[in-house]
């Protein structure tokens, strides 16, 4: 419960301070939090605040009491459990028995619309079964988007700008 409350704390005064007052509002992410730890219990690992198509979200990235890796999106406004993926370990069957697109070509699909440095790479499997790559790309002027590719179709599905993030990946 402490981690919980330091996380909350930390997690408030962190996105109140960066995100500003010219930028899109962040707030309710006790109520994210809550709602993501009802429907999957266990320990948040990472919280990211982020802006997708112009709104802003949460990002909350769970170890499961079931062992799984769930990454959950929150309106951050609202509190309301927008999306969420199973992430998979490199090389996980659920992944690579779908996948018809390579992470390279994944990669180079992702650097083309926003070019960069891809800092982390994480496989996903989306609540309809889709398999995911997730690209973190850096770009030069120092902002950071991450990119999901579909890995039967190779076409991008969803970017999201990070603002911020408290936890390692």
């Amino acid at each position: 419960m402490f981690r919980y409350a330091a996380l909350v704390v930390a997690l408030g005064i962190a996105t109140a301070t960066t995100v500003g007052a010219a930028g899109p509002r962040f707030g309710s992410l006790e109520k994210c939090t809550m709602a993501a730890l009802s429907k999957y219990p266990g320990t948040v690992l990472t919280m990211e605040a982020e802006i997708e198509n112009g709104k802003p979200i949460y990002e909350l990235d769970i170890l499961g009491k079931d062992g799984k890796e769930w990454e959950v999106e929150c309106d951050a406004k609202t509190g309301k459990l927008l999306e969420t993926e199973e992430e998979v370990a490199e090389g996980a069957e659920a992944f690579t028995s779908k996948a018809k697109v390579s992470l390279e070509d994944a990669k180079a699909t992702a650097l083309a619309k926003y070019p960069g440095e891809v800092v982390e790479v994480e496989y996903s499997i989306e609540s309809d079964g889709t398999p995911v790559y997730e690209l973190d790309i850096v770009a030069k002027n120092g902002r950071e988007w991450e990119v999901e590719i579909d890995a039967v179709t190779g076409k991008i599905i969803e970017v999201e700008e990070e603002t911020f993030q408290i936890g390692k990946e």
